[in-house]
This record gives structure tokens, sequence and C-alpha cells, in this order.
């Protein structure tokens, strides 16, 4: 911001190195829900190892769905905890090797439906490890950026991380051959090397809080015990409780456009998967740009407004795809959705930074978590739903514009975290 103190923004205090290897973590990561979540697992699944792509888009999104309430669950308690014990990368370490190790796993998977239930699981699990890696790494976030970075801090990386998907995808469209079910399985392994190897910095330069000294017990009892605290004393957090409910609806249209993305470009516009990956680079492309633009947009005119305006986006955007008939208008339409699907979602990470109390970071962030995640089933739930009722993805996919909708008038009242 241009009236911030100049010690602030740019100051010898400032970990550059420190910031930088945090959001390279971001970049790490997104290979994951862009290559196996969203593209070319779900894809593969759906049209090669489930016995249809209607009925294979139904089991992933619920395998999806159960993966998303398994997070809700934990991630409250085990924020809170952390926040009594301290550190957060061990944290990160745990959940990032389970999402790696579950990934990995994925190759095991033949076109086969005998190997259906191993793909769902493996996904599922995988996609904990990464959900719940995200709720520490995320709460490191106010320690690490000067308040008036916030904003700027939290879409770089975002961008990082859609810049860090779409090299996994060009590496894959470059280097195998998406025709051969081996090599398709084995972008498998590529995501997890990926994952772990770019994780590296984080662990090594990014600083952490130090540790509380409190025995293991000792950290489980407070946290649980803090956050009973929190929600006997939710009125206290009211800001916070309202910008969580709103969260909590516009992010299940999020989820369902990730999770069903590719699925829906292949089912309703006979796209192949390698018209899927390009497809993917597209909207990688406009995401990223989108989430580094708005960076500096999150700090002007606070993260309220740059939510509200990427969701009004989201709509206008999610009409025309959902109405076009030719694949061209989906590509131009779809891809420019990802202009504003990555500023909402960085935005909501900034805000949530803001809005956190001093000393419950994480917890905090597990509630963002479970925000994102206690009804984050229902997206998914009501895209397998519609599209088993209708045989119809296109009917499925239009429920993302109720939740955009909800979740944009229940963000109205909320008041801009910076003041």
């Amino acid at each position: 911001m241009a009236d911030a103190p100049k010690s602030e923004v740019d100051g010898p205090g400032i970990d550059k190195r420190g910031i930088a290897a945090w959001c390279v973590y971001d970049w790490a990561n997104s290979a994951f829900t862009t290559v196996i979540i969203t593209f070319v697992f779900a894809t593969y699944f759906t049209k090669s190892v489930a016995a249809d792509p209607v009925i294979g888009s139904a089991q992933w999104s619920f395998a999806i769905s159960a993966s998303g309430l398994a997070v809700a669950l934990l991630a409250p308690v085990l924020g809170a905890i952390a926040d009594r014990g301290g550190p957060r990368k061990p944290w990160i370490l745990v959940f990032t090797s389970m999402a790696v190790l579950a990934t990995g796993a994925l190759w095991f998977v033949e076109p086969d439906q005998h190997f259906l239930y191993l793909a769902l699981i493996a996904a599922a699990v995988a996609n904990i490890g990464f959900e719940m890696g995200g709720v520490f790494y995320n709460a490191m976030l106010p320690d690490i950026a000067p308040r008036p970075m916030i904003g700027r801090v939290s879409g770089w990386a975002w961008g990082l991380g859609y810049i860090g998907g779409l090299a996994c995808l060009v590496v894959i469209l470059a280097g195998f051959d998406t025709g051969s079910v081996v090599q398709v399985r084995a972008t498998s392994l590529l995501v997890a090397a990926w994952f772990a190897v770019f994780a590296v910095p984080l662990f090594l330069l990014t600083p952490d809080i130090p540790g509380s000294g409190l025995p293991p017990g000792q950290a489980i009892r407070e946290g649980v015990r803090q956050l009973w605290s929190t929600f006997r004393r939710v009125g206290l957090y009211g800001g916070i409780a309202r910008f969580l409910l709103a969260r909590m609806i516009y992010n299940d249209g999020l989820v369902t456009l990730f999770t069903m993305g590719g699925v829906f470009a292949a089912g309703s516009f006979g796209m192949s998967l390698s018209e899927v990956l390009q497809f993917a680079v597209l909207i990688n492309i406009a995401a990223g740009l989108g989430a580094a633009a708005f960076a500096w947009v999150d700090d002007w005119i606070g993260p309220k407004r740059t939510i509200l305006l990427s969701l009004v986006g989201l709509v206008v955007l999610g009409v025309v795809v959902l109405t076009g008939e030719s694949k061209t208008t989906f590509l131009i339409a779809g891809s420019a959705l990802g202009i504003f699907v990555g500023p909402a979602q960085a935005a909501s990470r900034s805000m949530m930074a803001h809005l956190a109390p001093e000393g419950l970071h994480t917890e905090m962030f597990g509630l963002f978590a479970f925000s994102g995640k206690a009804t984050a089933f229902l997206g998914p739930f009501a895209f397998g739903l519609i599209t088993t009722l209708t045989g119809s993805q296109r009917w499925g996919m239009a429920s993302i514009l109720v939740f955009f909708i909800v979740g944009a008038l229940l963000m109205l009242p909320v008041q801009d975290a910076r003041r």
C-alpha cells in the first residue's frame, strides 16, 4: 500500500527468502490438484476405470466429498492443538508425506473396474493429506508476511501455484503420450515426485514459530479446551463467523469447479484427454495471471471487495459456459473463468490472515478449512446427484452458480477485514 511504512514493506526485517520459499510450496502442491484431482487422473478414472463417464464422475465426486468431510472434522481440532504446541512445519511434513505416498499409489490403478476402489481410496487419502497440509501452511502467512503485504504474498503464492500446475501439465504434454494408459498412470508418479521435491524449500528456509515446550498430552488437552472455548464464545468473533459462513457456501461452487471441470469438459463437449489438458493449460495461465494481478488489488481495495468482484465474474462467465453450445465458446469462456478463480481463493486466505487473533492463527485456519470442507461435499454431491437424475452434466454443473450467488449475498454484510 502507498501509505505503508517503508520498513514494513521493504525493510531489512523482511525475510524475503523465507517468504519466497513459503510461496514455492504453492507451486509444489498445486500439481496435485491440477493433474490428479481435476484434469488428468480424474478424466482417466471416469473414462477408463469406471463403468461409464456419468457413473464415474458421480463416484469421483463422492470420494472427494468424503475426503473433504474428514478434513472438516480434523482441521479445527488439529489446528487448535498445533497452536498450543508451537511449530507448524512438523505437521506440514506429516501431511505432505501422506499426500505424496497416496498419490504415488495411483500408479497401480489399471483400466479395469477391479481397481476402482483402489483409485477412489488413494485419491481420497491423498486429498486429505493435501488439504490438511494446507491448514498449517496457510497459518504461517500472518507470521511471515507484513500486514500491509498479506494480500500480495497470498496472491503471489496462489499465482505461483497455478504456474506450477501449468508447468507440470506442460511436462506431461511434452514428455508423456496421453494415448498410452501406462504413461497416463505414470503422471501420478511425476506429481508425487514434484510435490515432494518442491516442498523442500519451505522446510529449509521458511522460519517457523518456536515450540511452546508443552508435553504432547498437555498440548492436546489445551488445544481441545481452546477450540471448545472458541465455539462457546463465537459471538466475540462475529465477523469471522459471518465470513466463514459466506466462504462455506461460495467455496462449494469452487470445489465443484475444480474437481469436476475436466470431467465436464470431456463429457459435455466430447473433449479428448489431450484437449482437456490443453484447456487445463489455458485456464491455469488465466488463473495464475488473475491471482498475481489481483494480489495488488487485494491490498488496495481489501479482500472483501476482491472476493465479491471475483464471484460476480465467476457467475457471469459461468452462465456463458453453461449456455454455450460450441467447443470454442467453452474454451474461451471456461479459460476466462480462471481470471477470477485465483483471486477468490487468495483473497479468502488473506482475509482470514487479517481476521485471525494473535496466538490463534492455526486454530482459525483450521476453522477456515472447516468452512471450506464442512459442506464442500454438497457441491460435488449436487453435481453427481443432478447429473445422475438428469443424465446431463450440464445441469449438474449449473449448481455452482447458486453457490456463488448465495455466498456473495452472505458476504455483503461482512466488514472489511483491514479495518
